[in-house]
């Protein structure tokens, strides 16, 4: 957060504007391999089955590649461990669950160093192109099954705790993503408050009630941006033709998004600025971050105000960060829905996070 039917054309200005944009959701920095470093041997279960062999990026840096009935096809994990986790094999660690933006991949999180702390396990988890953290409404599509809701929540968390020695409580555990990711960090923890004590939106499509938002999601399922190959992306390696897959239609994932006789109800019932949602929030640790020097950064900054100014109303505790045009975050942000902007906005907010699992005990 890709060609539109004829009946649907009222949206395409604002699914221009995402479309020229939201190609800047990619980005990962390189993987350096070391092949004599050894990870945990994890063991399958919860659904979810490991097929090849183990990604070994370094000792404390690793990939999994898994098989899941939730999901068609195969799907990889990415796994950051503490400098110090074979050390010390008495000690469990808080857990911070990476969601990437769209069309990205579990790689994504090589393009922020902050994320590979010694302080904590994270988690990297596919997905999908543009899967945006749900169980699509069509599991009859090209592109197969796709709950990926489920994958995360109900099959990779239990996972990861069975596996490797984590602090396996809501205190110690959190969502964070971007872009489309920050979507799915709001809204898995509003959906299951029971899991995470902390969650963190950067440059998140947060409010399904904008439609320029609508837009941005509807621009993924048809590739907008595939077939237009001219959009310009802000971030290195991206290339220009950025490619969210095969064209589904424009209901696939939360129904119809338009607000006729409530045939938008799903995306009404998911929408993270909703106040009944944001009323889940009240035991959790909030953080907003946005930039606001690009068309999606735009956007994402109204929906990030709105989602701020409500939960002060509901009396609930937030944090909100708007860096502008990326000149108070790092010299290298520019304001733009980038990992120019998207790194050095992570580690600004992972001494915090540090601290409230510190905290936690």
């Amino acid at each position: 957060m890709t060609t539109t039917p004829p009946t649907r054309r009222h949206l395409g200005t604002a699914l221009a504007a995402a479309a020229l944009t939201v190609s800047a959701l990619l980005g990962a920095a390189p993987a350096h391999a070391d092949t004599a470093a050894t990870p945990p041997v994890l063991t399958d279960g919860f659904g979810l089955t490991q097929v090849g062999t183990p990604e070994v990026h370094s000792a404390t840096d690793f990939t999994i590649t898994v098989t899941t009935p939730q999901l068609a096809g195969t799907h990889k994990i990415r796994i950051f461990l503490p400098s110090g986790y074979a050390a010390d094999p008495a000690k469990r660690w808080p857990v911070a669950y990476f969601l990437h933006g769209g069309p990205g991949t579990p790689d994504d999180a090589a393009a922020v160093p902050a994320l590979h702390d010694d302080s904590m396990i994270t988690i990297t988890p596919d997905g999908g192109l543009k899967g945006w953290y749900a169980n699509w409404v069509m599991q009859n599509t090209v592109v197969g099954a796709a709950n990926w809701r489920t994958f995360h929540l109900d099959q990779v968390v239990p996972f990861i705790d069975a596996n490797l020695r984590t602090l396996p409580d809501r205190s110690h555990r959190a969502v964070i993503g971007v872009s489309m990711g920050g979507y799915g960090a709001l809204r898995y923890a509003e959906n299951r408050p029971e899991l995470f004590g902390h969650t963190v939106s950067f440059s998140g499509g947060i409010d399904f009630g904008l439609p320029a938002i609508r837009a941005a999601v509807l621009a993924t399922e048809l590739n907008v941006i595939g077939a237009m190959c001219g959009a310009s992306s802000s971030v290195p390696g991206a290339g220009p033709c950025a490619d969210y897959g095969p064209v589904v239609d424009s209901d696939a994932i939360f129904g119809s998004p338009y607000p006729v006789f409530n045939a938008d109800h799903i995306w009404n019932e998911v929408n993270p600025a909703d106040p009944a949602n944001l009323a889940r929030l009240a035991n959790t640790d909030v953080t907003l971050y946005t930039g606001n020097n690009d068309t999606i950064e735009h956007f994402t900054e109204i929906a990030a105000n709105n989602v701020k100014s409500r939960l002060d109303r509901l009396g609930i505790p937030s944090r909100y960060v708007d860096y502008g045009n990326g000149a108070s975050l790092s010299p290298a942000c520019a304001g733009t829905h980038s990992y120019t902007c998207f790194a050095p906005a992570v580690a600004d907010y992972i001494p915090h996070l540090k601290a409230a699992f510190a905290a936690a005990g």
